[in-house]
């Protein structure tokens, strides 16, 4: 299994990040990423589940790497390919066809060591891209 997410940073050093979690599961703050489609290629799919889990329209950046894990036991294992993406225009609304998307929020590196991470990972990426924005 493979998929895509996008580390969205906006003009001010923000990151845009989605609480997500299903009815019985507990809400964490992630960066907005999904599953590939039949034949999309990796930076179309981030594109797709920004907007889709956001609402916001993104252009990639650079690829930041890929990420394994295997979140259903042995034997199976998800690639997400992670992407630096920037906002090109302002949110519509959450189109997340998942339902398990519930707001979105925009973070400054000061505020991210506070927020739990559904993937704790995650937090060292975000704050490496940022640098020493404050």
């Amino acid at each position: 299994m493979a998929g895509a997410a996008g580390i969205c940073v906006d003009a001010q050093g923000r990151v845009l990040l989605a609480p997500q979690g299903g009815p019985e599961e507990r809400r964490a703050w992630a960066v907005p990423g999904g599953g590939v489609r039949e034949g999309e290629m990796m930076p179309d799919c981030c594109v797709r589940e920004v907007w889709e889990e956001t609402g916001y329209r993104v252009a990639v950046r650079r690829s930041l790497g890929v990420k394994t894990s295997s979140p259903a036991g042995p034997g199976r294992r998800f690639e997400l390919h992670i992407f630096e993406v920037e906002p090109i225009g302002d949110a519509v609304a959450l189109q997340d066809p998942d339902g398990f998307i519930h707001a979105v929020g925009w973070f400054r590196r000061g505020q991210l060591r506070d927020l739990d991470f559904a993937f704790p990972e995650d937090r060292d990426l975000i704050l490496g891209l940022l640098g020493t924005a404050p």
